[in-house]
């Protein structure tokens, strides 16, 4: 992975970890340990998924530019998707508080696209690979 794509994943997932690490002691005061393993899950899932789907969209901005900005759409509404789908599979578990699950979940997500959002625009990407000055004598 290229030092730009490290650097935007952990300028992504460092204040979405933040928010989680908060979201899991505001959980595990109000709830008890099954909000905070709750947050805790929550978290590492977002982690996952936004990072999976970070890697997959610089990889085909890399090896097919002309479709990324569809690849970046279908891949956002898919982990969107997926999330709703995670929720709704865990949404009766007694492994943790399914609502601080779901507060979690969405206030990460949110942290996450804020981060990643800001990243971008901080960093400094060529959009034009400059031509390679060598001299062939």
């Amino acid at each position: 992975m290229p030092s730009n794509d490290v650097r935007i994943l952990l300028q992504a997932a460092v204040p979405t970890a933040a928010v989680g690490a908060i979201a899991a002691v505001v959980s595990g005061v109000v709830i008890g340990g099954k909000g905070a393993v709750g947050a805790v899950v929550a978290t590492l899932v977002i982690i996952v998924f936004m990072g999976l789907g970070l890697y997959i969209l610089q990889r085909t901005a890399k090896s097919l530019p002309h479709l990324f900005q569809a690849m970046g759409l279908m891949l956002y509404a898919t982990q969107i998707l997926l999330l709703f789908v995670f929720m709704a599979a865990f949404k009766n578990t007694t492994l943790f508080h399914p609502k601080a699950f779901a507060f979690t979940l969405v206030a990460g997500t949110l942290a996450w696209i804020a981060a990643q959002t800001r990243a971008h625009m901080k960093s400094k990407i060529l959009y034009v690979e400059p031509e390679k000055s060598g001299h062939s004598s």
